[in-house]
């Protein structure tokens, strides 16, 4: 079944980048003068996605009013709006969605995590509709850094194509006890049980419904894959992160970038 829905998570806080998100959503802070969710969403139809679920909060109105322009103004793209309004975790927030998404397969994008392009999302696809299982994107790290993320244990090898089966993961795990240098990133394309399992998850830590916990479940009854990215990433999801991402795709932009570049030589240098 070809997945065409993807949901955002967008009802965060976003306390890091606080005084300006009491005003701002921070999935719409500018990367140069585009909101970062416009180029999520930009990465959505460049993979085939028609449908986009953002999950929001009522405290987020501008969430909402973003969501109904840009379906006017991105054809054939059409924008749900699911709510969350506790803050309970990925997993419940991927819940919030059940409605809205039915009965089919799909995408999961965070929306502090800023691809170059489509290309991973797309392959993330493609294998799930080969395989029938879920997939996630991983990327490759340097060992003293999986202390921070999920961590795969693969059930294989990957092959030419960046494919790897997944056996299990672990989060956050100390760097002796990782099963592998191989991390899992903001990127998700599930099958629909994935709903039966949030359901019954206990909550965890603060209270919160943690999504790999379902996804170690769905790895642990198979099939389930991974796709090493191959892609720019940025993580935008803190202060640095974003300021780092529109230093960098302003350089690339044909607009601005040859004049910024030369500004950023000069006060360099």
């Amino acid at each position: 079944m070809r997945v065409r829905t993807a949901v955002i998570p967008c009802a965060g806080q976003g306390t890091r980048f606080r005084p300006i998100t009491r005003t701002v959503p921070k999935e719409l802070l500018p990367i140069i003068a585009t909101p970062a969710l416009q180029l999520v969403l930009d990465e959505c139809v460049g993979a085939g996605i028609d449908h986009v679920v953002l999950v929001s909060s009522h405290d987020k109105p501008a969430i909402e009013r973003f969501g109904k322009d840009a379906e006017q103004e991105m054809a054939g793209l059409k924008i749900s709006i699911a709510y969350q309004d506790e803050p309970r975790g990925l997993g419940h927030a991927v819940g919030c969605a059940r409605e809205a998404v039915g009965d089919e397969p799909f995408a999961v994008l965070l929306p502090d995590e800023l691809m170059s392009g489509s290309q991973l999302l797309a392959q993330m696809i493609d294998v799930c509709e080969r395989t029938g299982g879920s997939v996630v994107g991983l990327k490759r790290v340097p060992m003293h850094e999986v202390g921070a993320y999920g961590v795969i244990a693969p059930a294989g090898d990957l092959d030419a194509n960046g494919v790897v089966p997944i056996a299990t993961m672990v989060e956050k795990p100390p760097v002796e006890d990782a099963p592998s240098d191989l991390i899992i990133i903001g990127r998700y394309v599930l099958t629909n049980d994935v709903f039966d399992l949030i359901e019954r998850l206990p909550p965890g830590a603060k209270g919160e419904i943690q999504l790999t916990d379902a996804l170690r479940q769905q790895a642990e009854a198979g099939p389930f894959h991974g796709v090493l990215s191959r892609i720019g990433r940025h993580d935008t999801g803190n202060p640095l992160g974003w300021l780092t991402a529109v230093v960098d795709l302003a350089i690339d932009d044909p607009t601005v970038g040859p004049e910024f570049t030369a500004w950023l030589r000069g006060r360099l240098g």
